[in-house]
């Protein structure tokens, strides 16, 4: 789950949040465009993407963590995100594909599983996704120059091009549009990632 999400449930329960006690509860965006799809065209038909190429098989993946805040609310960064379909599904879960890209999401918790040895950015994964990502665009909001979107990555602010951000094992990435959410600086990875 995203942290944004552990945090809104940890309150609901009485619990501690996983993320400390400084993590600010942030809801969930109402509307198609806090939910967006997960499947953009090239990924849909396979076509390469920045350079990568769906496949069977892939090798070990590492973990990247990503939350999106729009407007004082979280946009959900769905599972499939970088599958190929058919997709084997459990709930929510994509569980597997065809065939996946070196980025992918297989649940909707803003973890990106990404192939180890290789070189991508938060651009290339926003291209396998199909959604815009600039300085003045974040998937399906737009903003103006005056207020760019802005970058955390770390819990430190990223100053340089969004798309240019490495998708690192473990980064815990922030991007925000409109007024300030503050960044978590980290998150904790299941096992394996």
């Amino acid at each position: 789950m995203s942290a944004a999400l552990l945090t809104v449930l940890a309150a609901l329960l009485g619990a501690t949040s996983p993320l400390g006690d400084d993590v600010v509860p942030t809801p969930i965006g109402a509307g198609a465009a806090y939910h967006p799809a997960a499947l953009g065209t090239a990924v849909a038909q396979r076509r390469s993407v920045a350079g990568l190429r769906c496949r069977a098989t892939g090798g070990p993946r590492y973990g990247v963590h990503l939350e999106l805040f729009a407007r004082r609310r979280v946009v959900i960064v769905p599972a499939g995100i970088g599958v190929a379909p058919p997709w084997t599904r459990d709930g929510v879960y994509v569980e597997r594909g065809d065939c996946s890209y070196a980025a992918r999401t297989r649940k909707p918790t803003g973890v990106i599983e990404t192939v180890a040895g290789t070189t991508i950015s938060l651009g290339d994964f926003f291209d396998l996704w199909g959604q815009p990502l600039g300085r003045t665009r974040l998937a399906g909001f737009r903003t103006n120059a005056a207020s760019p979107v802005r970058a955390y990555v770390d819990g430190r602010r990223w100053r340089r091009d969004l798309r240019a951000i490495p998708l690192r094992r473990h980064a815990e990435i922030v991007l925000e549009l409109g007024a300030f959410v503050p960044p978590h600086p980290s998150y904790r990875f299941e096992r394996g990632l």
